[in-house]
C-alpha cells in the first residue's frame, strides 16, 4: 500500500499552480557535498564599518542620521529607478521588452548592529511592522507603482550583503511573477468556490494541526503540504485581509508576536543564526480592491541537515519541478518540538 511517509509522490501548490516532487526515502543518501562554514562571527552592537549602522557613511557617500528607532532611506544602488522613461518593444512575439520604472528601499529595523528578528525585544519589532505599513501606504499612493514588495534576506547564504538587521521594499509599476501567478489563482478560486483559497487552507490545517507551528490569535505559522525548501513556513492572517495595511493595533503586534517566535525557532533548529528569504505577498496597489488576495509571509530558509549542509536548486530543479527529501509534516514537527 502506498505510504505518504516512504513513498515518491508529487504535491500541487495551488497559489501558483506547481507541482512540488516529494521523496522521503532519499533523506537516507550520505551527503558528500559542500559543507558551510558553522557559524558566522559573532557582530558587536556598533561597527563603525557598517554603512548601515547610525552616523556612518553609506558606500554610496550619504551618511545616515544618528537614528535611535528604525530608519528608512532610498536605496544607493537600487535595481529599479522612478525616472526610467516608458518603453516597449516586441519583435515578432519573441523579442519583447518594456521598462521597468520603479523604487527600492532600504528600512533599517535598529540602531544595534548585532540584532535579528529573533532577537529584538517585541514593542521594538512592532514598530518594525508600523513601519512596514507605513511604506507600503506611501508607496502605494504613487499612480507609478502597481506593488510593494518587503522582503528580508538574512544570512550570507541567502545573498545578505551586511548582517545589520535591515530589509528592503521594492515598489514595481507591475506585478512580479511569482505576486501575478498568487493573484490569477487566488481570483480563480474566489469566482468558481465563491471563498478566499488562502481562508479555506487555514481552515483545514488549523483541523488538522500536523503541518502546523506556532499560532496566535491573529496568525498561522505552517509548513505549507507544497513545501519545497526544507524547513520552509507560511504565515498566514487568521482574519481575511488584502494586505498590512488593514491589519488593525492589536494585528500589527501579533504580527511582531509570530514573527519573533517562528525566527526563535528557526535559530534553535540548529543552534546558529538562521538563514533565510522572508517577504509579504499582498494586495496590489493599483486601487483596486482585489478581495481574492488574502495577506501572508514566506519564509524560504536553505539549512538541509544542519547548520553546515544546506539545499541546492539545482539539476531537476532547475530544469524540472521543485523536489523535497524532508516530508513538510516532519519538518513541522521537528520545529514544534523545539
Amino acid at each position: 500500500m502506498f505510504n505518504w511517509k516512504k513513498d515518491p509522490h508529487r504535491r500541487l501548490n495551488p497559489l501558483t499552480g506547481d507541482w512540488v516532487l516529494v521523496s522521503p526515502h532519499r533523506t537516507r543518501r550520505p551527503w558528500q557535498g559542500q559543507v558551510e562554514p558553522a557559524a558566522a562571527p559573532v557582530q558587536p552592537e556598533y561597527d563603525p564599518k557598517c554603512y548601515l549602522c547610525p552616523g556612518n557613511s553609506r558606500a554610496g557617500g550619504k551618511r545616515n542620521p544618528a537614528y535611535r528607532s528604525t530608519f528608512v532611506f532610498e536605496n544607493d544602488f537600487a535595481a529599479l529607478k522612478p525616472g526610467t522613461p516608458v518603453h516597449a518593444s516586441n519583435r515578432g512575439g519573441l523579442l519583447i521588452a518594456e521598462s521597468e520604472p520603479g523604487i527600492c528601499r532600504v528600512l533599517c529595523f535598529s540602531p544595534k548592529h548585532n540584532l535579528t528578528i529573533a532577537n529584538m525585544k517585541p514593542p521594538d519589532l512592532r514598530k518594525v511592522v508600523d513601519a512596514w505599513v507605513g511604506q507600503y501606504l506611501d508607496l502605494a499612493a504613487n499612480p507609478g507603482i502597481g506593488y510593494v514588495q518587503i522582503f528580508e534576506n538574512r544570512g550570507a547564504m541567502m545573498g545578505a550583503s551586511n548582517p545589520h538587521p535591515h530589509c528592503q521594499i521594492w515598489a514595481n509599476r507591475t506585478p512580479p511573477n511569482e505576486v501575478a501567478r498568487e493573484q490569477a489563482s487566488q481570483a480563480a478560486w474566489l469566482e468558481r468556490r465563491g471563498r478566499c483559497l488562502l481562508c479555506e487552507y487555514a481552515e483545514i490545517e488549523s483541523a488538522k494541526g500536523v503541518r502546523v507551528v506556532e499560532e496566535n490569535p491573529g496568525f498561522l505559522a505552517l509548513v505549507p503540504f507544497w513545501a519545497v525548501w526544507p524547513f520552509e513556513i507560511m504565515l498566514i492572517s487568521k482574519r481575511h485581509l488584502s494586505a498590512i495595511d488593514r491589519l488593525s493595533g492589536a494585528g500589527r503586534s501579533q504580527l511582531a508576536d509570530i514573527l519573533l517566535r517562528v525566527t526563535a525557532r528557526y535559530d534553535r533548529l540548529f543552534q546558529v543564526s538562521f538563514p533565510y528569504t522572508m517577504g509579504f505577498h499582498q494586495r496590489p496597489t493599483d486601487g483596486a480592491e482585489h478581495p481574492e488576495w488574502h495577506l501572508h509571509a514566506h519564509f524560504y530558509p536553505p539549512l538541509l541537515r544542519s547548520a553546515t549542509v544546506r539545499k541546492f536548486m539545482v539539476g531537476y530543479e532547475m530544469l524540472a519541478a521543485p523536489q523535497r527529501d524532508i516530508t513538510p509534516e516532519a519538518a513541522a514537527a521537528r520545529l514544534r518540538a523545539l
